[in-house]
């Protein structure tokens, strides 16, 4: 049978494959729909990140009250479902509403499957987090991958989306024994709001997944207007953004075994946190460039480390704190680039990465606060 381990690990691989599948069909779906412009196809992908702000909150009274293995199975098989409606759609509100359970899908499976990862890792007694995190990068790469070489074979997007569909039903199908039974107290409620040491754990996600969506919306910007830099290597930011954070990631649990999740909270923020103010000050793009690789290494294992705290607080139930730090990081992703642009607006875009800077900045502050009170967690 599949070990607890190696199911965990399917699954983020699985979400990651999913996520990236998706992401070369949106040019595609704008050419598709009748007159739709960039207004239009905005409120479309707003669909996507609503489904999952709706559906995390709860997620983790769903792992309590079924288990992992049933929620994550169930959310899996909507994500399965969804997938080809999402390439055969060309009706703007269909492809909205398709996105809409998407996301809820894919929302429920981020909630569930780290707090699968949190009991795992603690019957393991050692760092794991991060190893799991970085196979939802190594699936989004090669998700992304086969995606963009079924395009350029000219595969029509359902049939594109159907086979990426099943694959990820296959990975599911394999990992689905190894998955955990239960999912936390079966006495929690199914929402509660964040309080004490979990807000401030889900702010600190919040910070760091905001640093994640701007790099990815903002770093080309920065290099292609303040640099002048080709359109085609206005890329390399967000590239090397995700190749360190995906190293840091696959290399991490051995990294927080030797140090410790204080050392990584405080330095993988101060690295992250100069990485933004190199990128904010520098001279030439390809100083730029390296800034963003720095943010990548700095923040790829501090997420994993607060995930793990949450996972050892006693202020709430394991699930409920780990569903609300999710929402909270998730938030970030969705309204922080849109927060930075009002600023950027305002001050330039330089200053707002070196503010984003100062955000980060925060964590290490925090860092022995948040150990100290997560019953050992560093």
């Amino acid at each position: 049978m599949i070990s607890p381990a190696v199911a965990t690990r399917l699954v983020f691989l699985m979400v990651g494959f999913s996520v990236a599948s998706w992401a070369p069909l949106v040019p595609v779906v704008k050419s598709r729909g009748a007159g739709m412009g960039e207004a239009e196809l905005g409120l479309i992908l707003l669909c996507l990140g609503l489904g999952s702000l709706i559906a995390m909150p709860l997620s983790g009274g769903w792992a309590a009250r079924f288990g992992c293995r049933r929620v994550i199975s169930v959310a899996a098989s909507v994500v399965c479902l969804v997938m080809p409606a999402l390439g055969a759609f060309t009706a703007p509100v269909s492809i909205g509403a398709a996105l809409l359970f998407f996301g809820a899908g894919i929302g429920t499976l981020d909630v569930v499957m780290n707090i699968q990862a949190s009991l795992v890792e603690q019957e393991e007694g050692r760092p794991m987090m991060s190893g799991f995190h970085g196979l939802y990068s190594v699936g989004g790469i090669f998700g992304a991958g086969v995606a963009s070489v079924l395009l350029g074979l000219k595969i029509a997007p359902a049939g594109l989306m159907l086979l990426m569909a099943v694959g990820s039903a296959l990975i599911i199908f394999v990992a689905r024994p190894g998955l955990l039974t239960q999912g936390g107290s079966s006495e929690s409620p199914v929402f509660a709001f964040p309080k004490g040491m979990v807000l401030l754990i889900g702010f600190m996600c919040f910070v760091m997944f905001l640093s994640e969506g701007s790099t990815l919306d903002w770093s080309g910007v920065l290099l292609s207007e303040r640099h002048r830099m080709n359109p085609s290597q206005a890329g390399w930011g967000y590239a090397a953004f995700a190749s360190t954070m995906s190293l840091g990631r696959l290399t991490g649990d051995r990294i927080v075994a030797r140090l410790g999740g204080r050392a990584i909270l405080v330095g993988g923020g101060l690295l992250a946190a100069v990485g933004f103010m190199i990128a904010a000050v520098a001279p030439n793009g390809w100083a730029a460039i390296v800034g963003f690789g720095l943010v990548g290494l700095g923040a790829s294992n501090v997420v994993p480390v607060l995930f793990t705290a949450a996972g050892k607080q006693n202020q709430m139930p394991p699930n409920l704190a780990i569903a609300a730090i999710t929402t909270m990081g998730y938030a970030g992703i969705l309204v922080g680039p849109a927060l930075i642009g009002f600023l950027a607006r305002g001050i330039g875009l330089a200053p707002t990465l070196a503010v984003v800077a100062g955000l980060i900045a925060t964590v290490p502050l925090f860092a022995g606060r948040i150990l100290r009170a997560t019953q050992g967690a560093g």
